[in-house]
């Protein structure tokens, strides 16, 4: 990997945000998704890394990502936001609607590098996340779980928590770490995981 420009997780943009297979963007070389349950903090933890206060929205109300949010850095690199799944108000049909986006992002889209799978480390894997693991497991994808809210947890409960995820993981390309969107905890280390992804 090519040294990085300094800050260089600063310069993502918001690109476009996607709600159909035809409106996914052409020519591009590289992605990483990031995905997660509604109400485990993914926007946070996407400001967070980026260093960007309101690249992805955040709500009080969960559920709010509609779409596949692209953010550019350059031409031709992206993170994107997927839809969050559990407590969003929608219809049926438009949860189906996100499910086959979401089918076909994951199993057709060949510039996607990995997925970071946000997990809120006081719960235990929920279906979403199980899903999330079999379509990478299916897909030959590298699977990165981010645990946030550790700062709700004792360092020992914390590590507990990680340490089980790991044993449900251990067969599959992935990698897990502790994560506080609120007091900064484990923010290089996902940076140096996305630059691996998105630059090697």
């Amino acid at each position: 990997m090519n040294e990085l420009p300094k800050d260089w997780y600063q310069h993502f943009e918001f690109k476009l945000g996607v709600a159909s297979k035809k409106q996914l963007p052409i020519n591009v070389d590289r992605e990483v998704a990031f995905a997660g349950r509604s109400n485990v903090g993914k926007s946070s933890v996407i400001n967070k890394i980026t260093s960007r206060r309101n690249l992805a929205r955040t709500s009080k109300t969960p559920g709010r990502t509609r779409e596949l949010n692209y953010f550019s850095y350059g031409e031709n690199i992206y993170i994107v936001d997927l839809p969050g799944y559990g407590y969003a108000k929608v219809n049926d049909s438009t949860k189906n609607s996100w499910s086959k986006l979401l089918n076909y992002y994951l199993e057709e889209r060949s510039s996607l590098q990995g997925v970071f799978l946000i997990v809120d480390i006081r719960h235990p894997l929920k279906n979403f996340d199980y899903l999330m693991l079999k379509y990478c497991t299916i897909n030959n994808l590298p699977l990165h779980i981010v645990l946030n809210k550790a700062d709700k947890l004792s360092k020992n409960s914390a590590k507990n928590a990680m340490a089980e995820i790991n044993k449900e993981i251990s067969e599959i390309n992935s990698s897990v770490q502790l994560f506080s969107a609120l007091k900064g905890t484990g923010i290089e280390e996902s940076r140096q995981k996305l630059a691996e992804w998105l630059f090697c």
